[in-house]
């Protein structure tokens, strides 16, 4: 593919088309009387303009930006990458008079500038006025990149430059623009300061909804609903929170029900001319997949006080008793600890300082004679904060899978949830199947993709035992994949199906998990169970999103970075590799190119393709120059997106502190 080549070239129709092709092809209403407009392709349909009244239309571009017309004059209900200015000559529409914005994620807003530049008025959610306005606070704070725990928003997605805010709205404020009456609604869940805009005009009312609905029974994606809730006087973090704001979206979808909308128009999908159907069939799939969800989750271990409501109900697997460890092991704080009949110690995870100071006690109380080596499961911040500390008391090898090598020794190249920065050394990163042996134990070295993609399980034989160091990865209630952003894959031989395969093959007689003091096991009905329901929620989840794969809405890192951030100098050359994780049953085509700060001259380096293989990782280099007048600070380089039929501008990014 040519790298200035774009294969995703957008149509636009011109008013006159538009009126001519428009009904058949989109079932529009034609000027001349409101009529209800039809469920409208509009991702299939890049660049139409749906009529939905006399003074109100939709332009389909990568997201749906509402058109309010009065005269030669326009408000536009979000922007996307700014192409509907395309469309506006078209409808008579010289000058856009003003903007109001649904939520702050880059694709709804990143071709703002431009319209705020010529006297459009920016009007925002009030709780997200700082992320359109000053968004250098957010990503000069490093407690948003790395560390990543309590809470997943703002999102990644936040602007990466400024955009005046003249105006904010709060739940209930109203106004007019020409013959519209406009009011603005709490729609909290796809965002935490979501609104939704209902606008009445010419005898219609049409509800502009952001994302909180794709189309009937589907939403854009699942991970932006990872976030933190409670029942009763339990709450939990936004870390173990896996849909944990589906509940407050669901009340939202029942205010703009409330509203009785003739149509409903999202940012990603289709428009929707019976939003009652629409909403309930998304309700009814959001208690659908979690209730699989909650079947086999290991979080009915940790926090059983947050699923009472699904205690009784058929199909739960029962939550497994527990195994005393055998006198070979120690276990405290994250760490289990494996001791040879020598007194010898091979330590699993270092998650404290404190666990240094212990290790040490040890030593000097005689219970082990020596450290000998050090195992990690998984790059977490709570397995691997004391590991500097250990390195520097104990000079002996750091072993583990190399996946997870590839992020322990270089995090900063990676943005993953509990990542800490600080590098760790790995002596020994291993293939999948590696063994070796260890006094009277062989040891043997699994990738193991459960909790995180980047995680490892070791198992050791000795002593007549087989027991398996899973991390976090299972408890005795099922599987710990409680964080979307951990890139929990579903579908056959990825994720927790090819980890539930391997304890399957291994028969292990003891499993362990980091957090738990007892071992347990499964027995061959609960890993048929286990994967029965697996299979089960790839199907539901793969009917709730509306991508050729569940795990694209599941996985918020199938466009990435690498390295996400670096350092580097005015006037050097920069190359990213932008990696895509093409997560269809087919080949990909796909594209990128880099939007650069506007103060290093606002240009897009060329389109660069490949074409992906079904079901695998390939990266597309990226190279652009930082100018010699650059000053010091850190710049942030949006990257604009297409994959497949998909146009996903500003998408993801990288982060480049110029030194």
């Amino acid at each position: 593919m040519s790298p200035n080549h774009d294969p995703f070239v957008t149509s636009f129709c011109s008013r006159r088309e538009f009126l001519k092709t428009g009904a058949a092809v989109a079932g529009v209403a034609l000027a001349g009387g409101p009529q209800a407009a039809g469920e409208t392709p509009a991702p299939d349909s890049k660049g139409l303009v749906t009529q939905l009244s006399e003074h109100v239309f939709v332009y389909h571009g990568p997201i749906n930006v509402g058109i309010i017309r009065d005269g030669d004059r326009a408000l536009l209900i979000d922007c996307g990458d700014g192409r509907v200015a395309q469309a506006l000559p078209g409808l008579g529409i010289k000058s856009v008079a003003q903007m109001v914005f649904t939520h702050h994620h880059r694709d709804q807003a990143c071709g703002a500038r431009d319209f705020a530049d010529a006297g459009a008025k920016v009007g925002v959610p009030a709780g997200e006025r700082a992320l359109f306005a000053d968004p250098a606070s957010y990503w000069n704070n490093d407690g948003n990149l790395w560390r990543v725990y309590a809470s997943f928003r703002p999102h990644h997605l936040t602007l990466t430059e400024p955009l005046p805010v003249d105006e904010v709205y709060v739940d209930g404020h109203e106004f007019r623009f020409g013959s519209a009456a406009i009011r603005v609604f709490d729609t909290a869940g796809h965002t935490n300061g979501a609104v939704s805009y209902a606008v009445e005009a010419d005898g219609r009312r049409v509800v502009f909804c952001g994302d909180c609905i794709y189309d009937e029974g589907r939403v854009w994606d699942v991970h932006s609903l990872q976030q933190g809730f409670s029942q009763g006087e339990r709450k939990i973090g936004g870390y173990h929170g896996f849909m944990g704001d589906r509940w407050r979206l669901v009340e939202s979808l029942d205010r703009i029900r409330a509203c009785q909308p003739q149509t409903l128009v999202p940012s990603h999908g289709h428009l929707m001319s019976d939003p009652v159907r629409a909403i309930e069939t998304l309700a009814e799939r959001f208690e659908s997949c979690y209730e699989n969800y909650v079947a086999i989750s290991a979080l009915r271990h940790y926090f059983p006080e947050l699923f009472t409501g699904y205690a009784g109900r058929p199909g739960q697997m029962p939550i497994r008793p527990g195994i005393d460890p055998p006198g070979c092991l120690r276990h405290f704080g994250t760490t289990w600890m494996l001791v040879s009949q020598t007194g010898a110690a091979l330590v699993m995870d270092v998650g404290s300082n404190n666990t240094v100071a212990q290790l040490k006690k040890m030593l000097e109380r005689e219970e082990i004679q020596r450290v000998e080596a050090l195992w990690v499961t998984h790059y977490h911040f709570d397995h691997t904060d004391g590991i500097p500390l250990f390195q520097q008391e104990f000079d002996v090898p750091c072993i583990t899978d190399r996946r997870l090598a590839d992020v322990l020794t270089n995090p900063r190249a990676w943005r993953l949830p509990c990542l800490a920065p600080e590098a760790v050394r790995v002596d020994r990163p291993l293939e999948d199947g590696q063994s070796w042996e260890w006094h009277e134990f062989k040891l043997t070295s699994y990738f193991f993709p459960g909790q995180t993609l980047y995680h490892a399980a070791l198992l050791a034989e000795g002593e007549g035992l087989r027991m398996l160091f899973v991390g976090d990865s299972h408890t005795m209630s099922g599987i710990d994949d409680y964080c979307a952003q951990n890139r929990n894959f579903l579908g056959r031989d990825v994720g927790f199906q090819y980890c539930v395969s391997l304890v399957e093959k291994l028969q292990p007689t003891h499993i362990f998990n980091c957090h738990v003091n007892p071992a347990f096991t499964f027995t061959d009905e609960e890993i048929r169970f286990m994967r029965q329901t697996l299979d089960e929620r790839e199907r539901r989840f793969g009917a709730l999103v509306p991508w050729e794969h569940a795990n694209y809405g599941l996985d918020e890192s199938w466009v990435r970075c690498f390295p996400y951030t670096q350092q580097a100098r005015a006037g050097q050359r920069v190359t990213v590799d932008v990696v895509f994780t093409n997560h269809a049953a087919t080949a990909q085509g796909s594209a990128c190119r880099a939007i650069l700060p506007s103060v290093w001259g606002g240009a897009a380096t060329d389109w660069q393709g490949a074409e992906l293989p079904a079901k695998r990782e390939q990266g597309v280099p990226l190279t652009f120059e930082i100018p010699d007048n650059a000053t010091a600070g850190r710049y942030v380089v949006p990257i604009d997106v297409k994959h497949g039929p998909h146009d996903l501008p500003q998408f993801t990014e990288a982060v480049v502190d110029v030194s």
